[in-house]
């Protein structure tokens, strides 16, 4: 089988678990006292802006007590040295890919360590709290900041390089999702569509996985690692 010149690695939740990092759908996740209309929504944050800032300045300051594990670690790895062209997508909105190693990595769903204006667009770093009263540096409009995370009923970032890079790719890998949040769980579909192998690693079978040409369930921290050594071999 022909060694692949392009791959495109969609990573979800269950490479950052292994971190520390409540997944959304544990039951222990990150929205067990907050309904998702409360805190993942345009209106939640129109209603209450006040609780939606203090649940994300919350996640933003818990990710300094968090480190990237040995699967983010052999993602930086594989991107520096795979011959070929390599585009890391993340439904993450940690930093455990930059950290890891890991550049120009595609947040599709938004980044917590960011914010937006929705007055003006512009978009910043942001490391520490944010509040209703804090001004946006571009127009100083105060109110008009909130976290830089795409919520339910909104798109997700960069769609049309993502689809141009799947159908592009020769050899697509999703690591640590469930398959059941679109469209990201439809990447599979569109990579078999032009072509593309297709591998899923998994802690279990995803919602997708009997779509995939390929599946390996158990950790990522052990998953990855090898798979990243068989291609760099």
């Amino acid at each position: 089988m022909a060694e692949p010149d392009q791959i495109v690695i969609l990573t979800g939740a269950g490479i950052s678990a292994e971190s520390g990092i409540d997944t959304f759908r544990d039951t222990g996740g990150l929205w067990e006292n907050h309904p998702i209309e409360q805190v993942a929504t345009p209106e939640g944050f129109a209603k209450d802006p006040e609780l939606v800032h203090r649940f994300y300045n919350l996640r933003r300051a818990a990710l300094s007590k968090v480190k990237p594990n040995a699967a983010h670690l052999a993602l930086g790895r594989l991107q520096h040295e795979f011959a070929g062209k390599l585009t890391l997508v993340t439904q993450n909105v940690d930093d455990l890919h930059e950290r890891g190693g890991s550049s120009d990595v595609i947040h599709m769903h938004g980044e917590l360590l960011s914010a937006f204006c929705s007055a003006c667009d512009h978009h910043w770093q942001q490391l520490s709290d944010l509040s209703p009263s804090t001004p946006c540096p571009a127009c100083q409009t105060r109110g008009g900041p909130r976290p830089d995370i795409v919520w339910f009923g909104e798109m997700p970032y960069q769609m049309r390089r993502l689809e141009a890079a799947v159908q592009a790719c020769d050899l697509f890998v999703s690591i640590g999702t469930s398959g059941a949040v679109y469209p990201a769980a439809g990447f599979v579909h569109l990579a078999k569509t032009y072509g593309a192998r297709t591998l899923e690693l998994n802690l279990d079978p995803s919602q997708g996985s009997a779509v995939f040409d390929e599946a390996r369930h158990g950790p990522a921290t052990k998953l990855v690692p090898e798979w990243v050594a068989s291609v760099l071999a």
